[in-house]
C-alpha cells in the first residue's frame, strides 16, 4: 500500500520530469544516443547525390536501371538503470538527500525514454542486488520505476532505528560488482546503462582489491553496452564547515570519530580527500570508457547533464 506522502513524492516527480523533458530536454536524448544500427528501409531508384556504395548492384542488373539499399536507424532503445541505495544513500545536509537526488536524476531520464517510446528497467543495489524490474515501454512501466526507487528502504529487515536526515544508521554496504555482474546475465542486446552511486567504497573505503573489481566489471559493461557514470555527493562530503568538535559516522558500518572541524588543517584535509576521490571516479569511468557526470545535491543539474548530450552528439 502506497502512503499518500509516497504518492505525493511519485506525482511531484512525475510532473517535473515531464516538465523538463518538454522544455529542456527536447531532441536532446534522442540526439545522445545511438540505436542498435541501421535497418533496412527500402529499395528505390538512384537520385543524382546518392551514395555509390548504397547501390544495389542485383536490382540494377535485373532492371537495367540504377538502384539503391535505403536504411534507417534502428532508434528503439533500452535505458537501464542501476542505482546504488546503500546506507549512505540517506544521508542529506541540504534539501534532498543522496538517495532522492538518485531518484529524480532516473525519472528525467526515464521520461526522456518515454518520450521517445524506448524501454526502461532497473536494477536496485547495496551490498547485494536488492531489486530488478526488467525493461519494457509505457507510461505505467516507467511510473512503476520511479516508485521503486522512492519506495525502497535502506534498513535491513529487522532493524528498525531512527532515521535522521543528515545522519543516517542504516547498515546496508556496497557491493557494485554484483550489481553489475547481475546486469551482465540479464541483459543481452545491448543497452544505454546509468550507473548512478556516490562510490563510497572500494579504494574510497580503503580497500583496493574491491576497487580493482569493481573497475574490472565497469569496464565489462562498458564494452558491450553504452555506459554513463553518475556520482552524487552531497556538499558535507565535499567541504567540512567550522562546526568545532563534531562526531563522524560511517553509515554503512556504524563506525565512529571525533574530529576537529574548528582545524583549517583538518578541513583542508578533508576537502583534499573529496577532490581527490570525485577525480578518482571520473578518471576511474575515462579508462572504463564510460561518459562520466558529477551532481551535487545542493546544485542544479540539467544543464550539465544537456552539456553531456551535446558532448555524446558531437562524438557521433
Amino acid at each position: 500500500m502506497i502512503s499518500d506522502e509516497l504518492l505525493k513524492q511519485v506525482r511531484l516527480l512525475q510532473l517535473r520530469s515531464r516538465r523538463a523533458v518538454n522544455e529542456v530536454f527536447a531532441g536532446e536524448y534522442s540526439s545522445a544516443f545511438k540505436g542498435r544500427g541501421m535497418e533496412f528501409a527500402e529499395v528505390r531508384q538512384y537520385q543524382p547525390g546518392d551514395e555509390i556504395r548504397t547501390i544495389d548492384w542485383n536490382v540494377t542488373a535485373r532492371t537495367g536501371e540504377p538502384y539503391i539499399k535505403r536504411f534507417v536507424e534502428e532508434r528503439e532503445l533500452t535505458l537501464m538503470f542501476v542505482v546504488d541505495m546503500s546506507g549512505s544513500s540517506e544521508f542529506g545536509s541540504e534539501r534532498r538527500l543522496k538517495r532522492e537526488t538518485a531518484a529524480e536524476i532516473c525519472a528525467l531520464l526515464g521520461y526522456a525514454a518515454l518520450a521517445n517510446n524506448d524501454k526502461v528497467g532497473l536494477v536496485i543495489f547495496s551490498d547485494r542486488v536488492e531489486n530488478y524490474v526488467p525493461p519494457k515501454k509505457g507510461q505505467n512501466h516507467t511510473l512503476r520505476v520511479v516508485r521503486e526507487l522512492l519506495e525502497f528502504n535502506t534498513e535491513p529487515e529487522g532493524k528498525k532505528k531512527q532515521r535522521k536526515r543528515g545522519r543516517c544508521e542504516m547498515r546496508r554496504g556496497t557491493n557494485g560488482v554484483a550489481a553489475l555482474e547481475h546486469l551482465g546475465k540479464v541483459l543481452k542486446r545491448k543497452a544505454i546503462v546509468v550507473f548512478v552511486s556516490d562510490f563510497l567504497f572500494g579504494e574510497a573505503a580503503g580497500d583496493e582489491e574491491v576497487e580493482k573489481s569493481f573497475e574490472t566489471a565497469l569496464r565489462l559493461i562498458a564494452r558491450r553496452h553504452d555506459l554513463v557514470t553518475v556520482h552524487v555527493a552531497d556538499p558535507r562530503e565535499m567541504e567540512m564547515t567550522n562546526a568545532g568538535m563534531i562526531e563522524l559516522e560511517d553509515p554503512e558500518t556504524g563506525a565512529r570519530a571525533w574530529v576537529d572541524a574548528g582545524s583549517k588543517r583538518v578541513r583542508n584535509a578533508f576537502g583534499a580527500l573529496a577532490r581527490r576521490h570525485e577525480a578518482q571516479v571520473r578518471e576511474r569511468s575515462r579508462r572504463a570508457g564510460a561518459d562520466h557526470l558529477f551532481v551535487r545535491t545542493d546544485r542544479p543539474y540539467v544543464h550539465d547533464l544537456v552539456q553531456l548530450f551535446h558532448r555524446r552528439e558531437k562524438r557521433r
